[in-house]
């Protein structure tokens, strides 16, 4: 009995999965990427949400502001 090489043509079908998974991922990061930095450029800043009177209050007395009207 011969014990020869088998030699198997063309691409292994796992390392096909990995290469497939593996360039969904870069173009998925690298589209995200784009998204992000036109974002950046292109929306306006998102609003504060307007601080209340009262928390206001409280943080100029934790500072030692004296609060107007008191």
């Amino acid at each position: 009995m011969k014990q020869g090489k088998i030699e198997s043509k063309g691409l292994n079908p796992g390392l096909i999965v990995l290469l497939v998974i593996g360039g969904l991922l870069v173009a998925f990061l690298v589209g995200n990427f784009i998204l992000y930095t036109y974002a950046q450029k292109n929306l306006p800043p998102r609003k504060k949400k307007p601080v209340s009177k009262k928390k206001m209050k409280k943080e100029k007395l934790k500072q030692g502001v004296q609060v107007p009207g008191e």
